[in-house]
């Protein structure tokens, strides 16, 4: 492998790294596709929903054969109080024909992926660390690996080596992150037969359910999620890491507190942990995406900051930007020319994607959980919503009228009074429209 040279070299295996590798070399271009792991999705971890419009850019009818777990046709909401929900949804058998997304198992979908970009004619160099990038004159023209006599050479670099990108730090735009701009999640895969799980969820054959939860975090900026698989649930949370600090408190702490709760208690009641792990997700939006390119370079995905935390997207818009940078890179070959001033085609393509317009959108999210409202977002007021919803229902010879004071009540006394529930309401507004 000493000193080989490709057109375009990609560093990480994941949905970014991999629908790149897949755009080029489909161009006809020579591309190498390095992973750390043993295979793609050794050490990869999601929540586990893949949507279908991005692939099917690359992939036509990919489901046909992909391994994915079950078509989801309803997509729940839970606002948790203490041992309580204040729920919504969406059901809709439009989600079935075409699908709109459907769960997945990293470790199975990500090495089907990989597949299709080798059956494309990008060589795999798995179990292979890329420990630094080569450069010459100021630009990225290969990387150094860890392996015996492992520089690769080539005209362009595509980094794709996840939220810590390692690449991206050592040529300067990709800082340490602030423990305010990510979160750790933690997840289980909880083994249940199939159906059980159909029974418990509502559902038939390869129909689906996603559930997002908020609250029940102790008082810190997080979600909980609930996905149903064949034969298994995936059960997580994703905290911010700054509030893990200033709470004291562990994930799994986090984790095994939701799985206590009466609404989650019974549907994973019986299963059997088959998985635990852990890891970072990128949260700081667009306030923290890095330059996307130069010389010789360009990165994608996690290592960008490319998540869309208030919907959970994240692997959409990795494959999206994988894509756009292997367009890129197959336009700079047949131009010859792999400057920044080329190679910025892709930051162009980005700007003009759902990608940019998403995180434009929510670029407010971010510093309203700065601002320290994540006690009274992520707590107080889903266990507010909680009481009023009680006082609301709760049939006992009480005047409706009076009912609905003490309803309306439980959210002012949260909020501040009635100009606090009205700048809470303005900010989050703000917040949710860029």
């Amino acid at each position: 492998m000493a000193d080989e040279r490709f057109d375009a070299i990609v560093v990480g295996a994941g949905p970014a790294g991999t629908a790149a590798a897949y755009t080029m070399a489909k161009g006809g271009l020579k591309v190498a596709l390095i992973e750390r792991g043993e295979f793609p999705g050794a050490k990869n971890i999601f929540g586990g929903v893949l949507y279908r419009k991005q692939l099917e850019d690359l992939l036509p009818e990919f489901w046909k054969e992909a391994p994915l777990e079950r078509t989801i046709v309803e997509q729940r909401l839970w606002l948790l109080g203490e041992d309580s929900a204040v729920t919504f949804g969406h059901r809709n058998s439009k989600f079935v024909d075409p699908p709109n997304c459907w769960t997945g198992l990293r470790v199975k979908f990500d090495q089907w992926f990989a597949s299709k970009a080798e059956q494309a004619g990008a060589i795999p160099i798995y179990e292979t660390v890329v420990t630094e990038l080569l450069r010459e004159n100021g630009r990225v023209v290969g990387v150094r690996t860890d392996r015996e006599d492992g520089d690769l050479r080539a005209n362009v670099v595509v980094i794709a080596d996840g939220v810590n990108s390692l690449l991206g730090k050592s040529l300067g735009v990709h800082r340490e992150w602030r423990p305010d701009e990510v979160s750790l999640a933690v997840k289980e895969v909880i083994a249940l037969p199939k159906q059980t799980i159909q029974d418990r969820f509502n559902v038939e054959g390869n129909e689906g359910v996603t559930i997002e939860i908020v609250g029940h975090m102790f008082g810190m900026a997080g979600l909980g999620f609930l996905y149903t698989n064949q034969e298994t649930l995936s059960l997580g949370v994703g905290v911010m890491v700054s509030d893990l600090r200033k709470k004291r408190i562990k994930p799994y702490e986090v984790l095994e507190a939701l799985k206590r709760h009466p609404m989650v208690a019974r549907l994973i009641e019986g299963g059997e942990v088959k998985e635990y792990s852990g890891h970072l997700i990128p949260e700081g939006g667009l306030n923290s995406m890095p330059p996307l390119a130069g010389d010789g370079w360009m990165i994608c995905g996690d290592a960008a900051q490319m998540v869309n935390a208030v919907h959970r997207e994240g692997t959409n818009l990795a494959v999206t930007s994988g894509r756009l940078a292997g367009e890129t890179a197959i336009s700079a070959h047949a131009k010859g020319d792999f400057s920044s001033a080329t190679l910025g085609e892709y930051t162009k393509a980005v700007r003009g994607s759902f990608i940019y317009q998403d995180l434009k959108k929510y670029r407010g999210v971010h510093g309203l959980l700065a601002a320290g409202e994540s006690e009274k977002l992520f707590d107080q007021l889903p266990q507010a919503l909680n009481d009023a919803a009680y006082e609301m229902m709760l049939v006992d010879g009480v005047p409706k009228k009076v009912k609905q004071k003490a309803a309306v009540g439980h959210l002012r006394e949260v909020a501040g009074g009635n100009m606090g529930l009205l700048r809470l309401a303005l900010k989050g507004w703000r917040a949710m429209n860029g």
